[in-house]
């Protein structure tokens, strides 16, 4: 998938959705004892189907949130969107932590925890149900989540390899809506 940058869909007056998702202190054992630093995990979306996500490292938690900003920023990608869902089941891998993303029906809402929801809020999704399954690490689990949902294929690109309508390739509920 393309990668996107901010300057292509913002100018100046816009506001993206940020959320620090984890921030933790991390030492360093040298000779004279210990060195800490603070890690901060940070995801960036604007609702409107782009999410980035970014880790940065400093002496100071300010620092180390405007660092992981700036690295979700640059690392944001287009992710499918159906409506407020995702267009297909898809698992997202990172290390041992395994993410299952499965599309859901208008309604049903985000049916995640910690790092899996504030990836998919910011990404712009209402309704989707997802498990964790391995690790449980925070960390791990929204890289996990991020991969599954650069994974995503769009409904139209789809429709179109396979060269059948479009109504064909939408999650169960979106093709009774259509056909009848």
């Amino acid at each position: 998938m393309q990668d996107w940058t901010e300057e292509q869909a913002y100018g100046e007056g816009e506001e993206l959705d940020e959320r620090v998702i984890h921030i933790t202190r991390t030492a360093k054992v040298i000779k004279g004892g210990r060195r800490f630093r603070i890690r901060a995990v940070v995801v960036v979306g604007d609702n409107k189907g782009h999410v980035g996500l970014g880790i940065g490292r400093a002496a100071e938690v300010p620092d180390a949130i405007r660092k992981a900003t700036e690295r979700a920023r640059k690392n944001m990608r287009k992710v499918a969107m159906v409506d407020t869902t995702i267009p297909h089941e898809v698992i997202g891998r990172q290390d041992a932590a395994v993410v299952l993303l499965r599309p859901a029906s208008p309604g049903t809402g985000i049916i995640a925890g910690g790092a899996v929801r504030a990836v998919l809020e910011a990404a712009g999704y209402r309704d989707i149900l997802s498990k964790s399954l391995g690790c449980a690490n925070i960390l791990n689990v929204a890289f996990a989540t991020w991969n599954g949902l650069c994974q995503l294929q769009d409904v139209e690109e789809v429709a179109r390899r396979r060269k059948v309508p479009v109504s064909r390739v939408l999650p169960h509920w979106k093709r009774r809506k259509a056909n009848g």
